[in-house]
């Protein structure tokens, strides 16, 4: 899967692209590589990128203090590291969510 990649020390990193201030946080699907992700916040001091983190801990039910925003903080594409869930898992549970919505 392009969207993710899997680094060395079990670390994962998710290619994200946000749509902020959304009608309701969601992951839309898939977009030029990268995972398609809504936030209802806004991208304004930080709170889009907060409600990323939020998000994605919870929809992979993952601490969000294992969930850093790598680069992209000032842009739409972000890269996102995951610390604690292995590559196989995100993989697993991204694949349902795709499935389901597309």
């Amino acid at each position: 899967m392009a969207y993710l990649t899997a680094l060395s020390g079990g670390s994962v990193l998710v290619h994200i692209y946000v749509q902020p201030k959304a009608s309701k946080s969601r992951v839309v699907g898939l977009f030029d590589d990268c995972l398609k992700i809504a936030v209802t916040a806004p991208p304004v001091d930080g709170k889009a990128n907060e409600e990323v983190v939020k998000f994605l801990a919870r929809l992979l039910n993952i601490p969000g203090r294992d969930i850093i925003i790598q680069s992209g903080a000032q842009s739409r594409r972000k890269r996102v590291l995951i610390q604690t869930a292995t590559f196989d898992e995100i993989l697993e549970k991204l694949e349902k969510i795709l499935i389901e919505i597309s």
